[in-house]
C-alpha cells in the first residue's frame, strides 16, 4: 500500500531542490536508464517543510504531511461479547489467550464479566447461609 504523505506532482522537473536542501535525509532519488525517481523516506522526515519550501517549481504538496490522515493497514474480524455485542477480539486472540489459558476464555465483555463473577459469589454466600441455617 502506497502511503499519500509526501507527494511530487507533474510541476516537478527532477531538479533536485528539495534532494540538496533536505535538512533530515528523507529525500533522495535514483538514475536508471532514461529516468529520474525521486524517493522519499518517511521515518527519516522531519516534516520541517524545507523541500517545499525551496522548490521552484511548486511541485511538493507539503500539506499531507501536515494532515494526520489515518491509513488502513490492517483488517480482522471480531468476536463480540455474547451478551451484548460489544466488539472484544480478533479470533487469532482468543486463540492466543486459549493456549496462554489452557481454556477458551468467554466471551464477555468487561461489565458482562463482572456481573457473572457477582452473581457467582451470591450463589456462594447463598450456599453458605444455607449450610449454617441446616447446622442449627
Amino acid at each position: 500500500m502506497k502511503m499519500p504523505y509526501f507527494r511530487v506532482n507533474d510541476k516537478c522537473n527532477g531538479c533536485l531542490s528539495c534532494v540538496e536542501n533536505c535538512p533530515a535525509s528523507a529525500l533522495d532519488y535514483s538514475d536508471q536508464g532514461d529516468q529520474r525517481t525521486l524517493k522519499h523516506n518517511m521515518t527519516k522526515c522531519a516534516r520541517c517543510g524545507q523541500c517545499w519550501r525551496v522548490c521552484p517549481q511548486k511541485a511538493i504538496e507539503f500539506q499531507h504531511l501536515l494532515t494526520g490522515l489515518w491509513d488502513d493497514v490492517v483488517t480482522v474480524d471480531l468476536i463480540r461479547c455474547q451478551v451484548c455485542g460489544e466488539p472484544l477480539y480478533s479470533p487469532a486472540y482468543q486463540e492466543k489467550l486459549t493456549d496462554e489459558l489452557n481454556s477458551t476464555p468467554e466471551t464477555l465483555c468487561a461489565q458482562h464479566r463482572q456481573r457473572q463473577a457477582a452473581s457467582r459469589l451470591q450463589a456462594i454466600g447463598a450456599g453458605r447461609t444455607r449450610a449454617k441455617m441446616g447446622d442449627k
